[in-house]
């Protein structure tokens, strides 16, 4: 049969050790053969960023505005112990919090289900999708240590000569830590409106949670932009689809989390979203059970395994060691992105392949062939481990009898 064609490229941004392994392997199994694929292609691996200053992150994220769609491998972020093991000039922030200030988006992560893989919260009945802000707070920070006494201020300045305003942080009368965080009007709006809109669109309650009894004004600004928003565009539109907006503080919220049933959009600020997102995915079975995808309001999406780039088992595969690792939430960030890019641009075709794709995923676990984090953890008793390339080619087949 033909391969499908594609009229516009989509950004494929290629990322570090055993997702990248996967990354490869699922190009040359479920893509190359059926896909006429075309992509503008970025290293995003840790070499590349250090020989690039980290000019490429910014280069992927600017040609994803440009052509409205990219698909991201999971990459490292750098730490103390990176900078020695790959040499670096400097340790590089996150390749995902440059991407997410520059598309100013909001990241929804929900859980792909299977009836065989029950949640570990036995209340939990329907998928939760956590909706992270992905722009500001300790992702675009300041920071500095102190090594002597002093006085810490935090001073804005206006622009326009007006004058300056300064609020003492702390005295310090020995060594410490600073921090400077900040966010937007503009992006805490946009990040609304993405929430309202998106709970709409899946017709599913949404919650918000601060802490703003603490951060009287930094979390406050959240929940006064939420609100304000409800009620002057939302509040009517949602008791028409028979929704609901609930605003509450995030330790409550967590504790109404493990009592709720599911099926609702939890909006979360950067930092909480981030730990949450986790949480969520690793209770409803695996880290790589699920799908990511970065919304921006600028009509750019960006898709992604919500998972990291799988060290321990790229150590094995250099040791020339068998791994099986569950590439589940690579493929769909390649799916997603090849239906979205087949709705932007009318391309049926393309975004049946992605459905047929995904439901081949799910049909080869559900006929219990499956990698070993899943087979630890499924309700089925008759499973056949694959190691990781096992895994898809499984797929493939599965893809391949439903073409026939």
């Amino acid at each position: 049969m033909s391969k499908i064609k594609m009229s516009t490229p989509l950004v494929e941004m290629d990322g570090d050790e055993m997702t990248r392994i996967l990354w490869e392997m699922i190009k040359e199994e479920l893509l190359l053969p059926f896909i006429d694929l075309r992509s503008v292609y970025f290293d995003l691996g840790l070499k590349a960023r250090d020989e690039t200053n980290d000019q490429i992150t910014i280069h992927a994220a600017e040609m994803t505005l440009e052509l409205g769609v990219a698909v991201k491998c999971a990459t490292i972020t750098a730490n103390a112990e990176r900078m020695d093991e790959y040499k670096l000039k400097q340790m590089w922030k996150s390749p995902n919090a440059t991407i997410r200030a520059i598309l100013d988006g909001t990241v929804f992560r929900a859980p792909i289900s299977l009836a065989c893989l029950e949640p570990m919260v036995r209340c939990w009945q329907k998928p939760i999708t956590i909706a992270r802000h992905a722009y500001g707070d300790v992702y675009k920070n300041t920071e500095f240590t102190v090594d002597r006494a002093g006085k810490a201020e935090l001073v804005f300045t206006a622009a326009d000569g007006s004058g300056e305003k300064r609020e003492t942080i702390h005295e310090f009368t020995a060594a410490g830590i600073l921090q400077g965080i900040h966010n937007t009007e503009k992006s805490i709006a946009s990040f609304a409106k993405a929430c309202f809109e998106y709970a709409l669109s899946t017709r599913q309650d949404l919650w918000f949670a601060t802490k703003d009894t603490i951060s009287m004004k930094y979390d406050a600004f959240f929940k006064e932009i939420f609100a304000d928003f409800y009620q002057r565009e939302y509040k009517e539109k949602f008791a028409d689809v028979g929704i609901t907006y609930f605003y509450t503080l995030i330790d409550d919220a967590v504790a109404r989390v493990m009592r709720d049933k599911g099926g609702f959009i939890w909006a979360c600020k950067n930092y909480d979203g981030d730990v949450m997102s986790d949480m969520i995915s690793a209770a409803y079975g695996s880290l790589a059970m699920m799908t990511s995808v970065l919304v921006s309001p600028s009509g750019a999406f960006e898709y992604e395994a919500a998972h990291g780039t799988v060290q321990r088992h790229y150590y094995q595969h250099l040791k020339g060691a068998e791994t099986s690792t569950n590439s589940v939430a690579t493929i769909f960030a390649w799916t997603g992105a090849l239906r979205k890019r087949g709705e932007l641009d009318g391309l049926t075709e393309l975004v049946n392949f992605a459905d047929e794709i995904e439901a081949a995923v799910l049909a080869t676990i559900m006929a219990g062939k499956m990698t070993k984090d899943l087979a630890l953890i499924t309700t089925l008793t008759d499973v056949e481990v694959l190691n990781s390339r096992g895994f898809i080619i499984a797929v493939r087949e599965t893809y391949e009898r439903g073409r026939r």
